[in-house]
């Protein structure tokens, strides 16, 4: 982070997912998690854009080229918003995200499949600053509904919040990318001349 104040601000914004992603558990756990990832990473997307042209983006609807988190995934990859751990982080949430989404039968995070699948995104989870005073947070909750909250989705939860909120406050530090030149029927055009 650039400023105390921007790391502060990224400590309170991912206190505050952790504590929303607390009710949630199982399949549902998943799906919202990375619901929450895929919308952190369009708001990143759309920081470096051209604003849309009309008032609702449809680059981002289910059908069009930016609608999957696949493709959201490689384009901030390519433009350098992401390095290649984040890429293989958001990647694995994305094969898990679908593993849970088709399987007809219960799925746990907890399962080896899916368990590995996570194991080396989490070793560099725990490797950022927010991992440890997150975790202190989510161990001092006291038990939901649903009861004690199983280690496999806690270090879920904290992917998904550390992830979140990296991605917003990277989003927030952006601009709109400014190219030198813009091609237009008359040319090119220079456009810092």
């Amino acid at each position: 982070m650039a400023t105390d104040s921007g790391t502060i601000a990224v400590a309170q914004a991912a206190q505050q997912i952790a504590l929303q992603m607390l009710e949630e558990r199982g399949r549902g756990a998943v799906l919202v998690g990375v619901a929450r990832v895929d919308t952190a990473l369009e708001h990143l997307l759309q920081a470096v854009m051209m604003p849309a042209p009309a008032k609702g983006d449809g680059l981002f609807l289910p059908d069009r080229p930016l609608g999957s988190l696949g493709a959201k995934v490689a384009l901030a990859r390519r433009l350098g918003l992401i390095d290649a751990t984040v890429e293989r982080a958001l990647n694995a949430l994305r094969k898990l995200r679908n593993a849970f989404a088709h399987s007809a039968e219960s799925a746990s995070l907890s399962d080896p499949v899916h368990s590995s699948r996570l194991a080396e995104v989490y070793v560099l989870a725990r490797a950022t600053p927010l991992w440890v005073p997150l975790e202190t947070v989510l161990s001092a909750q006291p038990p939901t509904a649903h009861g004690p909250l199983d280690q496999a989705l806690r270090d879920y939860i904290l992917l998904i919040t550390i992830l979140v909120a990296f991605l917003e406050a990277t989003a927030q530090q952006l601009k709109p990318i400014q190219p030198p030149v813009v091609m237009g029927f008359g040319g090119i055009t220079a456009l810092n001349p």
